[in-house]
């Protein structure tokens, strides 16, 4: 328990020499020069920012039809105008620095009002420029803090003192100051990446002329070198060596051998996927168990299918490598589909097929190529002979029957415009007497 006395020590040491050095700045004719020379710059950048920002903020605003990537440019500019004012009193303060140590040989007091200057700077930031919650949190919490120690000239020897604890994790050694460091950069870092994997993904499925398996697999790269990159900076940052990762490499190695295949499979599954292109988001999908649905999303682990109900399928990548699937979108646009009815015994047959020919060929949707509309007898059934009509179309016939419904329709009305009945099941009885 010997670092908390000490430190409170250190700390009452630097109080003594703060209220010591305040003492002598309200005593001494060159500290009162450096605080008019800290109210004259405070006052000249108030008035240059009151003359100059509304000519900038016209300046920045985009006009209507600025170019798309000038105009985001601008914006930002134009939000970063409130931190005009302590930029410029940090400027001017700078300047009179310099003058106060070649006249008086010191600038200690106009170098605190710097450094004030500085923390209203970030003060600004934090609270009128910065818009991302994230971002604004970081600041209230770090940024604040950081620049308040500063302001008071405690940076140095806080860190310091920061530095010399340090932090041993088996063969992996930091300071605590690399650590808090570490976790700052971090959060910056991944963030930083979160907002790069979102507006690259974004621009990547722009790009109509790929196909979509071609933008998810640009995506999924760009998101893995994004975070990638994020991680060995970080650990630089912390100043850990990489080759201690390689512990780290050997126990996730051991781990996949033990219990995540599945996992493993799963993912290499969905970098085929990718790869090949047979199966993509907006692909038409039947599983080998017969549910069917429209892929909308393909992650490392697995697909999403949403049937024609609403319902989200999650099926694992390994899946569509080892069962059988059936895709209807990579097969081509036209697919020919079959649907059956049956006519009574006393009817005609001959007439039969012609006539539903020409009723389903007739419907808008069906197609002359590659095949045109075919009935064919099936059968002698029970009660009535079967017939079945087959005919193409562009599309997919999908749980909702959107084709059959309508081709039923028409052979039904087929069928009654020429009195053809459509009989029901029937049966004989035969009575015996006693």
């Amino acid at each position: 328990m010997e670092f908390q006395p000490e430190f409170v020590e250190t700390m009452t040491g630097h109080a003594r020499l703060v209220l010591d050095l305040a003492i002598d700045w309200l005593t001494s004719p060159a500290a009162w020069s450096q605080f008019a020379l800290l109210v004259l710059a405070w006052l000249l950048a108030r008035l240059i920012t009151a003359r100059m920002r509304p000519h900038l903020v016209r300046l920045l605003t985009p006009a209507p039809g600025a170019a798309r990537l000038l105009a985001p440019s601008m914006r930002v500019l134009c939000s970063l105008l409130p931190l005009m004012m302590p930029l410029l009193a940090f400027l001017f303060t700078a300047v009179g620095e310099e003058l106060t140590r070649s006249v008086f040989g010191s600038g200690t007091v106009i170098a605190f009002g710097k450094r004030i200057f500085l923390f209203l700077a970030a003060r600004i930031l934090v609270n009128e420029v910065l818009t991302d919650s994230f971002l604004r949190l970081m600041g209230r919490y770090v940024l604040l803090p950081i620049m308040a120690i500063h302001a008071v000239g405690l940076l140095d020897p806080v860190s310091a003192r920061l530095h010399e604890v340090r932090v041993e994790l088996g063969d992996i050694r930091f300071t605590l100051m690399g650590l808090i460091r570490g976790v700052i950069a971090g959060a910056l870092l991944f963030w930083a990446g979160a907002w790069s994997n979102r507006h690259s993904e974004t621009y990547i499925n722009r790009q109509d002329e790929l196909r979509p398996a071609t933008r998810e697999l640009a995506s999924k790269a760009a998101q893995i070198a994004i975070f990638g990159t994020a991680f060995l900076i970080l650990m630089q940052i912390m100043g850990i060596d990489l080759t201690a990762i390689a512990v780290l490499g050997g126990a996730l190695g051991v781990g996949i051998g033990l219990g995540l295949q599945q996992i493993a499979a799963n993912f290499v599954s969905g970098v085929i996927l990718l790869l090949e292109g047979q199966t993509t988001v907006g692909d038409y999908v039947e599983l080998d168990d017969g549910q069917a649905g429209t892929i909308i999303k393909m992650t490392a682990r697995a697909c999403i299918l949403q049937t024609v109900d609403g319902r989200w399928i999650v099926v694992p990548n390994e899946n569509f490598i080892t069962s059988r699937i059936v895709n209807y979108s990579d097969a081509g646009s036209a697919h020919r589909y079959e649907v059956d009815f049956s006519v009574a015994y006393e009817t005609d047959i001959h007439r039969v097929p012609p006539l539903i020919e020409a009723a389903v060929g007739a419907l808008p949707f069906v197609l002359d190529q590659p095949e045109p509309v075919e009935c064919e007898l099936k059968g002698f059934g029970d009660s009535a002979v079967n017939f079945s009509v087959e005919f193409w179309v562009n599309g997919i016939e999908d749980l909702t029957d959107k084709f059959q419904s309508r081709v039923l329709f028409a052979v039904w009305d087929a069928l009654k415009s020429e009195g053809i009945q459509m009989p029901f099941p029937q049966r004989v009885i035969h009575m015996a007497k006693a």
